[in-house]
């Protein structure tokens, strides 16, 4: 295998790596998926805590061709998107082309051969005509800098790293983070833990989520009536796609937004100064807008405290704040979500003469549709930079990527090219376009720092606009906006 040259190399087996590669083996592609797990799911697989739960509706957090009637509820379980993720993989026959437990360390374009080479924990070295980094946003864990961390004796670990042999039962437990993940974790321990103390550092906008179970008829009627499901995947679509107009083209939607929220939570907590403590101070989508029904009951219980003081450094025992108070602790759980915008790289990246793509992005992440970058042939990067959404499903989005790429594919087999590289001026101007639309979005003007921007405030995350434009973007090929080597 070592000395074969392959036609592709797909790094990661989460919804981008599997789309991948079930539409390179539809083109009788010759290819093979590396996967440092032990089992495909990519952030599905690694985010198993308890409560974890997709923020988009099952039927369009899913792939357009792979339809599944039987989702459980509106907004499906961590282990039930796992489970179909795995059923696609077998579906496809993609499993017998993924080398589990082999962890990338180095990939490099080989310029004389013309060829991307990829090294593996494993001391393999894989050849391949092009390479699909494929392993998401979402993979690289983010620590926060607290001093005296690695001091704690009782057990910490990450929500992307829970200890499922942990019994939390009696336990006094703290959540560092109050984002997606613990507005998840926090109602699903409560009610075992002895205490529950979350530490929050800047509120969340949490709205209603409008969640309820599938009866058995409901699957049914998906699975037997034509049409229905498709119907509703198309309703749930541009009930969602709505939202970028208030997201990008008219921030001030998002004060109308921001009173009803702040009603629901006055009406949710009588208690003026836990009330207080969880109403953000800054414009609603700034930050991502997080979607609960049960987060304000579980953070009124008598057993829950949410500390907004502010961590001094951690002790043997726990946390001591700010105000000098201490928190005695058995469990620390770090919510505290994954490096997106900074150091995004889990392995080293090298194009035409060496040159590092963390060097190439030291100012931020760039990308041409968010899949092609300068200077990097035969590279397709999928959940690239600014294709991330605020407003709707990453799949979509996934799935217009893996289109182009494979629309591009397709052309070099076609035209018998070697190598395809964007031009450096169509790659620069597209993103000078992202960022001059991005300046007027509630990302750039709400008031917030946030994981989609990094420190020197660039946004490198989001798309803006609706998805439909993105998927007519990348609908074509047009091999003008390349340099294309026979």
């Amino acid at each position: 295998m070592e000395n074969k040259i392959l036609d592709s190399v797909v790094v990661g087996t989460g919804f981008a790596g599997l789309c991948s590669a079930i539409k390179l083996k539809e083109a009788r592609s010759d290819f093979l998926v590396l996967e440092k797990d032990t089992g495909i799911g990519g952030v599905w697989r690694a985010n198993s805590y308890p409560g974890a739960q997709c923020d988009v509706q099952s039927h369009l957090y899913s792939f357009s061709f792979e339809q599944y009637p039987y989702w459980s509820r509106t907004y499906a379980p961590q282990k039930e998107i796992l489970k179909y993720l795995e059923r696609c993989s077998t579906k496809y026959e993609i499993t017998p082309h993924i080398r589990f437990n082999t962890k990338v360390t180095d990939t490099s374009w080989n310029d004389s051969k013309q060829i991307w080479e990829i090294q593996t924990n494993k001391g393999e070295l894989f050849k391949a005509k092009t390479l699909f980094l494929a392993f998401g946003g979402l993979s690289q864990v983010s620590y926060p800098d607290i001093k005296g961390l690695q001091r704690f004796k009782g057990s910490l670990f990450h929500s992307a790293r829970w200890d499922h042999s942990l019994d939390l039962s009696g336990k006094r437990v703290a959540v560092i983070g109050s984002a997606a993940s613990a507005i998840q974790i926090v109602p699903a321990i409560a009610p075992i833990v002895e205490r529950l103390s979350l530490f929050q550092r800047t509120a969340s906008w949490i709205i209603p989520k409008e969640d309820h179970p599938y009866s058995l008829l409901d699957q049914l009627s998906f699975q037997f009536i034509p049409g229905l499901q498709w119907a509703s995947r198309e309703s749930i679509y541009w009930r969602l796609e709505w939202r970028a107009m208030a997201f990008v083209y008219a921030p001030f939607l998002m004060k109308i937004l921001q009173e009803r929220v702040k009603r629901h939570i006055r009406n949710s907590i009588p208690d003026p100064i836990l009330a207080k403590k969880v109403t953000p101070n800054y414009t609603i989508g700034c930050k991502r807008v997080l979607l609960s029904n049960n987060f304000y009951p579980a953070i009124q219980r008598p057993n829950v405290d949410v500390i907004t003081a502010g961590i001094q450094e951690v002790n043997e025992n726990g946390i001591i704040l700010k105000d000098g108070s201490k928190i005695d602790l058995d469990v620390i759980v770090m919510a505290t979500g994954f490096k997106v915008s900074e150091d995004v790289l889990p392995f080293e990246v090298r194009g035409k003469e060496g040159i590092p793509l963390s060097e190439v992005w030291k100012e931020g992440p760039e990308a041409y549709l968010g899949t092609t970058v300068k200077g990097f042939p035969n590279l397709f990067l999928i959940v690239g930079p600014n294709t991330g959404l605020a407003h709707s499903s990453l799949v979509y989005m996934i799935e217009s990527q893996v289109n182009y790429a494979l629309k591009a594919l397709e052309f070099m087999k076609k035209k018998k090219v070697q190598t395809i590289e964007v031009k450096s001026e169509i790659h620069d101007s597209y993103n000078r376009d992202i960022q001059k639309k991005l300046e007027n979005s509630v990302w750039n003007t709400g008031g917030c720092t946030s994981w989609y921007k990094t420190k020197a405030g660039k946004n490198i995350s989001l798309w803006p606009g609706f998805t439909f434009e993105f998927r007519t973007k990348t609908e074509f090929f047009n091999p003008k906006d390349y340099v294309v080597v026979p």
